[in-house]
């Protein structure tokens, strides 16, 4: 009944979405694409496509293959050299193809916070209507055995209600609810108490 409730999604912070785009495409250029498949992994994971995933998994052996011919064949041969263009063009390749994806990929937006500009609610969602708290009895001072009536404070003004949430947020989860009628609840029990001294 009082657990935990539901851990809102998390995301990416621009820091973190920043350090992202640069760090992967890094990897593949200046590794020389041996670590070519490391942005397009990133892909694969994020966009969870099959061609996607094979992209990424294809990579990997092409980039070894690659690094095995220029590593085998005599540095005068011709096919080396291709061998190290295709390598190149395999290592800017993806890392382009992860920046022109992580750039047009739409971040999840923040959820809104349960918390903030919240009004009180009965237990069942619905806004409650702000009420004072009850006035106190009118002090009487007493002359020479005559009560007169003592001069009262003027009223505080009332706060103006805060601005109406936009309409599409999500409602509240069903904890929060739960936990503002238990308060509503007390509170009307410590009135009750309050007004019996």
């Amino acid at each position: 009944m009082y657990g935990p409730g539901a851990a809102p999604p998390r995301r990416e912070s621009d820091g973190a979405a920043i350090t992202l785009r640069v760090l992967f495409p890094a990897l593949s250029v200046l590794t020389c694409g041996l670590l070519s498949c490391a942005p397009l992994f990133r892909i694969a994971a994020l966009r969870r496509r099959p061609l996607d995933w094979a992209l990424a998994i294809a990579s990997l052996p092409v980039s070894i293959t690659l690094f095995g011919i220029i590593g085998s064949l005599p540095e005068a041969d011709p096919r080396t050299d291709v061998a190290l263009a295709l390598l190149l063009l395999l290592a800017i390749g993806s890392a382009v193809y992860f920046l022109v994806y992580d750039i047009r990929r739409p971040r999840a937006a923040l959820p809104p916070s349960p918390y903030a500009r919240t009004t009180p609610s009965s237990a069942y969602g619905h806004p409650r209507p702000q009420q004072p708290w009850p006035a106190a009895p009118p002090q009487t001072h007493t002359t020479m055995g005559t009560p007169t009536p003592m001069p009262t404070p003027a009223p505080a003004p009332t706060p103006a209600p805060p601005p109406a949430p936009p309409q599409n947020q999500a409602p509240p989860p069903h904890r929060i609810d739960q936990v503002r009628a238990e308060l509503d609840e007390l509170s009307d029990y410590l009135r009750k108490q309050d007004g019996g001294r």
